[in-house]
């Protein structure tokens, strides 16, 4: 099956233990206790995303044909995510995930809010320890012993926001993860958004997303198919999917062919699996301020679903290790919802998890009038449309509202 979730990696990081000591309303997390899970978080993430990394690049040589001093491939072993593979390109494409940068950024260690929204003290920590990779810059202070406590590196959710930082982003990403909480699964959809990427009738225009298939995957299926999918109707309920329409595909989309941002409020939905996939987006804006397990279990969810998404599609992944569903007949409706719900159920813990996370920063980082301000003033952004073919949000702005 396409799904297979929360391995044992994750109980490994999740048995860590991480005993609370107070010390002056500072929660400190011992040296031996966050280090193991550092560890472990690292290793766990770079087992996720090896398959989807880049091959090592060969030693670099001096004109002697000696080893030059010029590093190749990072030390870390830390490389870029393949663009060529249809699952993990998605992250690098959407999700920032980019370079060797993007994938070690992924293993840094975190630990959560403390209750209470106290600051969390890493004992032993160093500057060293962010430059490696091990944590995170943003929201760290190194401080000496006596300050706060012993010395080490303080994540204060208060103290470290900056004054242009408000509340905005994060009670959206807050309002998206509760409304798809509360919603109905849709399970009629059987991916086929990506099938109207690559709708195309007669004497239609070409689609955009057709320059996909002058890469590595073929469409497995005839054009005469994949039009006759397409026509029996679309259930895509996720925004941000329906720019990639082929333009002629809008008028089968059961739920618009012009959505706007603020319908993903009305039209998110557990079984939609790119919004199984946008839980890794959130829990990237939320770091370092929710557990690094959290992030690895979004990041598992993540890679499941849209590997799910490339196997129900009309192109030949098989090339990747993907055995296609043939969301084109009935079996394969039948299979696709399976998975789908597998990956349902999977996904509504971590989600809860991730909800809380939000709830518990917003509270610790922001006054309640900071965030009343922040929801009454939402950004731009929360004010553009999406069409097929349509251009990003940014370029599709809306008059706001009086």
């Amino acid at each position: 099956p396409v799904v297979q979730l929360l391995s044992a990696a994750t109980l490994a990081v999740s048995a860590v233990a991480h005993p609370p000591v107070l010390h002056a309303g500072v929660r400190v997390i011992p040296e031996a206790h966050w280090r193991a899970s550092a560890c472990a978080h690292a290793d766990r993430v770079r087992s996720l995303l090896e398959p989807g990394m880049l091959p090592p690049a060969p030693a670099c040589l001096t004109k002697k044909g000696l080893p030059s001093s010029r590093a190749s491939t990072p030390a870390d072993g830390w490389r870029p995510l393949d663009s060529a593979h249809p699952v993990f390109n998605f992250f690098e494409q959407y999700y920032g995930v980019a370079g060797g940068k993007g994938t070690r950024r992924l293993a840094r260690w975190s630990a959560p809010v403390g209750e209470g929204g106290c600051a969390v003290l890493l004992e032993g920590a160093t500057a060293s320890d962010m430059g490696s990779g091990t944590l995170h810059l943003r929201g760290a202070t190194v401080v000496e012993a006596g300050e706060v406590g012993p010395a080490g590196v303080l994540y204060d959710p208060v103290a470290s926001r900056p004054p242009s930082l408000d509340a905005t982003p994060f009670l959206w990403h807050r309002a998206v993860l509760a409304a798809t909480t509360a919603a109905e699964p849709v399970t009629h959809c059987y991916g086929l958004h990506e099938w109207a990427m690559q709708y195309w009738p007669e004497g239609a225009p070409e689609p955009p997303s057709a320059r996909y298939q002058s890469g590595a995957m073929r469409l497995r299926v005839s054009r005469s198919t994949l039009n006759a999918a397409v026509e029996t109707g679309v259930s895509c309920t996720h925004v941000d999917a329906l720019r990639f329409f082929a333009p002629a595909a809008a008028m089968y989309n059961r739920h618009g062919g012009r959505l706007e941002r603020s319908d993903q409020l009305r039209l998110e939905q557990p079984g939609c699996v790119h919004a199984h996939m946008d839980l890794l987006k959130a829990a990237i804006r939320l770091s370092p301020w929710l557990a690094a397990d959290l992030l690895g279990d979004c990041l598992e969810i993540a890679l499941a679903a849209r590997a799910l998404d490339v196997a129900a599609s009309p192109y030949d992944a098989s090339a990747f290790g993907l055995r296609a569903i043939h969301v084109e007949t009935a079996s394969g409706r039948s299979e696709y919802r399976e998975e789908q719900l597998k990956l349902m159920h999977a996904a509504a813990p971590v989600r809860a998890r991730l909800l809380a996370a939000f709830d518990s920063y917003l509270s610790s980082a922001f006054t309640p009038d900071q965030l009343a301000a922040a929801a009454a003033h939402p950004k731009d952004e929360r004010f553009a449309v999406a069409t097929p073919a349509g251009p990003p949000w940014r370029r599709a702005m809306l008059p706001r509202p009086p």
